[in-house]
């Protein structure tokens, strides 16, 4: 789960992360009312949208006075931001961060991840701040420096101090670079991160060392711990398909194919998607159905995949082992006939029941395709697309 960058730092300053004073503002009243209470002569408007790149796309400017910032508030507010992440859709901008500005004299880099290859968290560093580090990472991967934290004692004083030299921090700010990380690094384990990344770190001319972005994502599995993250959630930033069908606890992830897809299980899920890439096709989602599912279950699956307009054709792939194939097809025959199925559909059923659950297509009366394996199954739904 994402959250926004000032909700990122509320919850970064809960560990002592220091970070610039700021608002959230949601209409253009609302933006200037908040740069008057901050009382500095230099504020900065920020677009909050779950992507970065803000900067580049004129989600970021400065204010030196009342009247810029009404203008920038009314510039940002409504606008339909374009970078990066967010795709070529964009996301539009419904809130603003109005922030103090500070004296910035040099910007870094301070990221926590969860690394597969070590098992371990990490945390990364590097001088090149501002930067999309996978930027840094290729064409200067030198520039990154990493350490590997033991989860039996945490990040240990050493380690934030060899980081903090590695990237050249000022001899007298290490101390506060030291805290810093580890604050940072106490948030990530006590709220079940998966990223916490600080895009830049600055050290400024009053010899403060905080955070002036902050990028906060967090394990979805972990959020019944975190009802205070649960409340964060803005659901104008997610797809509204996905949303519902984490309703039904739906595995769902929207793409820009046109080929839906239902599977149980993640791994067939993506070797689903795999193989109608492999024939010429394109997934419009990624679709886990999971190994409990009921009718109702199966049912709102079928009903989010048809309700993506760019979807031509539905294609059904279920191993059934704890999940019985009998129980997809009564799902997927309720779904068609409550919606009206006008797209193709190939199903490929195999596993417990398998016999029973193609006896309810064949009988349904509806115009399902059948499909003996998997890569039968792909070549034959992407024909009917075609």
């Amino acid at each position: 789960m994402n959250i926004h960058e000032y909700q990122g730092k509320e919850v970064l300053k809960q560990y002592g992360v220091a970070v610039p004073e700021g608002k959230v503002a949601f209409t253009v009243d609302e933006a200037v009312d908040a740069a008057k209470s901050l009382g500095t002569s230099v504020v900065v408007v920020k677009a909050q949208i779950h992507a970065g790149g803000r900067g580049k796309a004129g989600g970021v400017k400065v204010a030196k006075s009342l009247d810029e910032v009404r203008a920038y508030a009314s510039d940002i507010l409504g606008k339909t931001l374009i970078t990066h992440q967010t795709g070529p859709e964009g996301k539009e901008v419904k809130r603003l961060l109005i922030e103090q500005g500070c004296d910035i004299k040099k910007e870094y880099y301070v990221g926590v991840v969860v690394d597969r290859a070590t098992g371990r968290v990490v945390m990364m560093a590097s001088e090149e701040g501002g930067t999309e580090i996978e930027e840094v990472a290729a064409a200067t991967p030198e520039k990154i420096f990493k350490e590997v934290i033991d989860p039996a004692v945490g990040l240990l004083p050493f380690q934030a101090q060899r980081l903090a030299y590695a990237i050249n921090i000022p001899k007298d700010l290490v101390r506060k670079a030291v805290q810093f990380m580890t604050a940072l690094y106490t948030a990530f384990v006590d709220k079940d991160c998966s990223i916490a990344e600080i895009n830049p770190l600055v050290v400024t001319g009053d010899g403060n060392v905080m955070a002036l972005d902050a990028k906060l994502n967090f394990d979805s599995n972990a959020l019944f711990r975190h009802k205070d993250i649960q409340a964060l959630r803005d659901l104008d930033e997610e797809d509204a398909k996905e949303i519902q069908a984490s309703k039904y606890d739906l595995s769902y992830i929207a793409l820009d194919g046109n080929i839906g897809c239902m599977v149980n299980g993640a791994g067939l899920a993506m070797a689903t998607m795999d193989i109608i890439k492999y024939y010429g096709g394109d997934p419009a989602n990624f679709l886990d159905v999971g190994g409990g599912a009921t009718k109702e279950k199966v049912t709102e699956a079928f009903k989010i995949i048809l309700s993506d307009e760019n979807v031509k054709g539905i294609f059904v792939n279920i191993f059934g082992g704890i999940m019985r194939c009998d129980v997809i097809a009564d799902g997927v025959i309720a779904a068609a006939r409550e919606i009206g199925l006008d797209r193709p559909l190939v199903v490929r059923l195999e596993g417990t029941n398998v016999d029973l659950g193609k006896q309810m297509l064949n009988e349904s009366g509806l115009n399902i395709v059948a499909a003996d394996s998997m890569a039968d199954g792909a070549q034959k739904i992407v024909a009917l697309v075609k």
